[in-house]
């Protein structure tokens, strides 16, 4: 949206092409189709590229940094006869394992549960535990390179621990070799010995049902990968992605913002999202689920008669996101248009 202004003239556009005061350019960027690494027999977490990539920057001595933005060892617990998932009692969303803590967590409120031994449902204790969080990354890093020093960085880990060191001094004084961290690492950051940057998970957090979903993963792709090679040696990238042919990948992975902005700017003027609109979500939450739907179609009856003198479009309703949040429903729908806040001004 601010791009689109600034190539619309509505505000000046300042350019920054190349990097300030390092020796090297924006790093090379390899996209791994982790398809053809199932079809290939390896099924470890990481591709055979970013293994033996990994090897060789711990081998020349630098830093290795590894991007996933899930925390947690598995994120779906789940019992393999009967099918049953492990969700939170108080949202509509999956307990994440936590091994380090022997308790399931939720994501959403922070309730915790104990590791499951057998399932509530059918009594079977054939639990099995799903997807990768950083900290499952870290286990098989450790696994992988037993004599590597290897910090976790997530929201999961206080930043002050190990004796008053912050996670910054610890990286920066070359006391980690590789580090595992969500976004919180891979924004901002200046470590001059990270020369290899992995993307474990590029996939993660594309297919949200949000209109800028596709916007925010560019973004943490770029991001991460602008954390190799920022001293005197070089860097470069290793995304791993099921979708290679993507073009929020094909366009992160060669530092192209112009690509991506021209065809995800499409998209939005094609669905009347910003920049095209402006967009006003009504939610309403209630510990009754049946009252929570009535109100919103009824306040939803009469958005509809305001919407088409007003030039308005309406999406919903239906059940936001996280269905369930901390105890209360929730439904929703949107309303964009050129002013949709004073379109709908006054409804009870």
């Amino acid at each position: 949206e601010t791009f689109h202004r600034a190539v619309s003239g509505e505000t000046q556009l300042l350019e920054l092409p190349d990097r300030i005061g390092g020796t090297v350019g924006l790093p090379p960027v390899g996209v791994v189709d982790m398809r053809e690494e199932l079809r290939a027999g390896n099924q470890n977490l990481f591709s055979r590229s970013l293994q033996s990539s990994m090897a060789h920057a711990l081998s020349r001595k630098r830093q290795v940094l590894l991007f996933l933005n899930r925390r947690g060892t598995a994120t779906l617990v789940q019992c393999r006869h009967c099918g049953h998932v492990f969700s939170c009692p108080r949202c509509s969303v999956a307990f994440a394992l936590h091994a380090a803590r022997g308790r399931l967590v939720c994501h959403r409120c922070g309730r915790t549960a104990p590791v499951p031994e057998a399932c509530p449902v059918c009594r079977s204790r054939r639990i099995r535990f799903l997807g990768i969080g950083t900290q499952r990354v870290v286990e098989e890093v450790r696994e992988m390179f037993p004599s590597a020093r290897v910090l976790r960085w997530d929201s999961d880990i206080p930043t002050g621990e190990k004796g008053g060191s912050t996670l910054r001094d610890l990286v920066q004084a070359r006391e980690v070799d590789i580090i595992v961290g969500t976004q919180m690492v891979a924004k901002g950051h200046d470590f001059p010995e990270v020369t290899l940057v992995g993307v474990v998970g590029a996939d993660v957090g594309l297919e949200l049902p949000d209109y800028r979903a596709s916007e925010r993963a560019f973004q943490l792709i770029s991001q991460a990968s602008g954390r190799a090679g920022r001293g005197v040696h070089p860097g470069c990238v290793v995304v791993q992605t099921y979708e290679p042919d993507n073009y929020v990948i094909r366009s992160a992975a060669t530092h192209d913002y112009r690509s991506f902005f021209e065809r995800e700017i499409r998209y939005r003027q094609e669905a009347f999202y910003p920049p095209f609109s402006s967009v006003v979500k009504l939610l309403y939450s209630n510990s009754d689920e049946s009252r929570c739907r009535r109100e919103v179609e009824r306040v939803h009856r009469i958005a509809e008669d305001r919407a088409a003198p007003a030039g308005l479009r309406i999406t919903g309703p239906a059940p936001a996101f996280v269905r369930r949040l901390r105890g209360r429903y929730r439904w929703q729908f949107t309303v964009r248009g050129a002013q949709p806040a004073e379109a709908l001004c006054g409804i009870d």
